[in-house]
């Protein structure tokens, strides 16, 4: 018996030795196409902020009090990022799952009974352990861990994507309730002008200087200017809502004061392209998405060779249920079975030709969000360069705008020209101001879209140290 226990053990020393390959192609990245410089970057440079300036919390360069409180409650509250956090979870299980078929398994059963028959009676037990091991010679389960592992990091990557998605909805929402809020004192504003622009003008009739005409084309600008007002409130309220819900919160239960400050428009560091590739959460799942990709052909490319496993048992049997335990009643077996497909009707080539096609599927998506990813940056910095440009263009109109209302309403109270003039110079007046306002919130929006694209603080590096899993979410 020793010497058939040795005998197993070496063949299983041997065989375990043989494990070390494994069948299937070794994952290299492949290539993508990336530019040396950004395009617009040509003549044109963003500034960069200091050493100490935040990278992580990104939305900190918009210096917004509310918008510093409520980012960090995105990651721990937000509900797609909690649903991303628990697919994250179950991943991390599949690969203990997957990691455990490359131990033996064992078990233990025993029975025990007793049968009476013509005045006779005959009690058995029995008390077995059993163990088997599937020798992973080909490496199918090593690559299913692979895949597992790959697959693992993608749904890492992903929660991280769907946090810096649903925080820069955030900024977006709370970005757009300020602008809503400086939009409405504005007309409260332009309201206070108009009515003071009414009170001249019935001045001037009642001193018989003006038409009485004049007097409900004042109060019909004042009368649209009033409902503007109330209108805002509608975008205002579905903005704090949004708000409320990014932040994990119900809309009651988040009152958000009116400010009169805008957010500030932050400096972005642009680095070489090259970079991106690390930074965006969105292509390093893309990458890992290939890694499984190609983990599995291997999987399916082992099936082709025999599957090995060695087993063995021993225990106690007894009749009767006293003798169980003497030396008598031992009983052990231990052996080896090998299995191996002959014929399947080219099904197994034609999964392994199935996944080398989705491995190939994975790099087109690769290549492909890499180039949409270079196409983003580009876009919201041709954007953020553009309306830098017509912002100063826009402010100029406004401040000849605000001169020409000066200017007509002293030629009216001079009577020289008449007061569809004045009305001419307020309404175009506000349409500049608007103007200048939403040129404002496109500028703020697109620095956000190209936080955003530029990956916000993340790095691939993450997906080692595990820092894209910061908090727990909050279950309420």
């Amino acid at each position: 018996m020793i010497r058939r226990i040795r005998t197993l053990a070496t063949l299983t020393i041997g065989l375990a030795i043989l494990s070390g390959c494994a069948v299937g192609p070794d994952y290299h990245r492949p290539s993508a196409p990336v530019p040396a410089r950004y395009e617009i970057l040509k003549g044109w440079a963003p500034a960069r902020p200091a050493a100490h300036a935040p990278k992580g919390a990104w939305w900190r360069g918009f210096q917004d009090p509310l918008l510093d409180r409520l980012e960090p409650q995105v990651a721990v509250s937000n509900q797609t990022v909690r649903a991303a956090y628990y697919h994250w979870r179950q991943s991390r299980a599949f690969v203990r799952e997957a990691e455990g078929q490359l131990f033996p398994s064992a078990g233990l059963t025993g029975s025990a009974g007793h049968s009476h028959a013509s005045f006779t009676g005959v009690s058995t037990a029995s008390l077995e352990g059993s163990a088997s091991w599937v020798l992973d010679l080909w490496g199918q389960i090593r690559r299913s861990v692979e895949e597992s592992r790959a697959a693992a990091e993608e749904s890492q990557a992903t929660l991280a994507n769907a946090t810096l998605s649903e925080q820069a909805a955030l900024a977006t929402a709370l970005i757009d309730l300020r602008i809503a809020d400086a939009d409405t004192a504005l007309l409260r504003k332009t309201v206070t002008a108009y009515q003071a622009s009414l009170r001249i003008v019935e001045n001037q009739v009642a001193a018989g200087t003006a038409p009485p005409s004049d007097v409900l084309t004042a109060r019909t600008a004042l009368e649209g200017a009033k409902a503007q007002l109330l209108n805002a409130g509608v975008a205002r309220a579905e903005y704090a809502h949004a708000v409320a819900v990014l932040a994990g919160r119900l809309p009651e239960d988040l009152r958000i004061r009116r400010s009169r400050t805008l957010p500030v428009l932050p400096a972005i560091p642009v680095g070489v392209p090259s970079t991106l590739l690390e930074r965006r959460p969105d292509i390093a799942a893309d990458e890992r998405a290939m890694a499984a990709a190609n983990a599995a052909i291997g999987v399916q490319i082992a099936a082709f060779y025999p599957t090995i496993t060695l087993s063995a048992a021993g225990g106690l049997s007894g009749n009767p249920l006293g003798a169980l335990f003497s030396a008598a009643s031992e009983v052990w077996s231990f052996g080896a079975n090998a299995a191996l497909g002959l014929f399947e009707g080219g099904a197994r080539r034609a999964a392994v030709g199935a996944a080398w096609d989705a491995y190939r599927a994975a790099v087109a998506t690769y290549r492909g969000d890499v180039l949409a990813a270079f196409q983003q940056v580009e876009d919201n910095l041709s954007t953020l360069h553009i309306l830098a440009r017509e912002a100063r263009v826009q402010n100029a109109a406004v401040r000849d705008a605000a001169h020409a209302v000066r200017i007509a309403l002293n030629e009216y109270q001079s009577g020289t020209v008449a007061y569809t003039a004045v009305a001419t110079a307020q309404v175009t007046l506000l349409g500049d101001q608007q103007t200048a306002l939403s040129i404002y919130q496109q500028r703020l929006l697109a620095a956000v879209d190209l936080i955003q694209a530029l990956g916000g603080g993340w790095s691939a590096v993450d997906l080692q140290t595990g820092a894209s899993q910061e908090r727990k979410p909050v279950v309420r």
